[in-house]
């Protein structure tokens, strides 16, 4: 299963693995598998039409970068950090608690996607809620994945590259596709021994 399957890596990643042959629900705020992670009710009423079916893979993708280009002066306002906040942070923690009867199921692999910038030690300054907010599902997944190691469920956090889609721009420094391929590769590799790793889309272990 992946959130927020409508365009750029989740699209990427929904035709790689149906490509492959698996089976793949990828969610969309309108389309056959609605979901909006903001939104509780769109959670509940999901995971009853997901009752009893294994998940064996939730890539948290879903995601936006509201304060893109804003200036510390006069940009920032609260409304961004809490429309931010509510799908970066509380949209992952809400898929994976509502699933967890359908991933416990098959042992199944948690994959966040977070990003490079929510790491402490590399701090070039701007994009404050986007950088808070993709520390904060980066915590989160670090303690998920304490919590659920007795369950079997592995838990990825994951920086994707710096990706040609709408939200990285045309000069960023990867293709969508390559992306994809690393991503795919880190998840196939993510095993209870692996839990809790912050790793890049190449495998690389991304500082904390």
């Amino acid at each position: 299963m992946i959130t927020g399957a409508s365009r750029g890596i989740g699209v990427g990643l929904a035709e790689g693995y149906a490509a492959r042959g698996d089976s793949v629900i990828g969610t969309t705020r309108d389309g056959p598998h609605p979901l909006d992670v903001s939104n509780p009710e769109r959670h509940a009423a999901f995971a009853r039409s997901l009752e009893g079916q294994p998940v064996d893979l939730l890539i948290c993708n879903a995601g936006v970068y509201l304060d893109k280009g804003a200036r510390l002066e006069d940009g920032y306002p609260a409304a961004q950090w809490a429309e931010s906040f509510a799908v970066n942070v509380t949209g992952v923690f809400l898929s994976i608690q509502t699933l967890l009867p359908n991933l416990r199921a098959a042992h199944g692999r948690i994959a966040i996607i977070s990003s490079q910038m929510a790491s402490t030690e590399h701090a070039p300054g701007g994009s404050y809620i986007y950088r808070a907010s993709k520390a904060a599902v980066l915590n989160i997944g670090r303690n998920l994945a304490s919590d659920l190691k007795a369950d079997g469920i592995a838990v990825g956090i994951y920086h994707p590259g710096w990706v040609q889609t709408d939200m990285g721009g045309s000069a960023a420094a990867i293709t969508v596709a390559e992306s994809v391929r690393g991503l795919m590769a880190r998840f196939d590799a993510l095993d209870p021994g692996r839990t809790g790793v912050f790793e890049t889309w190449d495998g690389r272990p991304h500082p904390y």
